[in-house]
């Protein structure tokens, strides 16, 4: 995945290989989902998740939206 325009399938398939993604119809600068990897904290286990990094820098898990998912302007970060 490149500069260009993508489906979130092709989003998806970037975010598997450790690219960040945005995309142009968010209203939000500085946004971008990622991969975060399973990892674990004492007895604490996490399983792989999408996070989202806002336009204010907070992070959050993120779900797509129906609308995420049907849109076509997904491109790499």
């Amino acid at each position: 995945m490149d500069d260009k325009k993508a489906t979130f399938s092709e989003a998806l398939e970037g975010i598997k290989k450790g690219v960040r993604v945005t995309r142009r119809g968010w209203n939000g600068k500085g946004m971008w989902v990622a991969l975060v990897h399973p990892g674990g904290l004492d007895r604490v286990v996490t399983v792989p998740f999408l996070l989202m990094v806002t336009a204010t820098g907070n992070t959050t898990p993120w779900t797509p939206s129906q609308e995420d998912m049907l849109s076509d302007d997904w491109c790499a970060v």
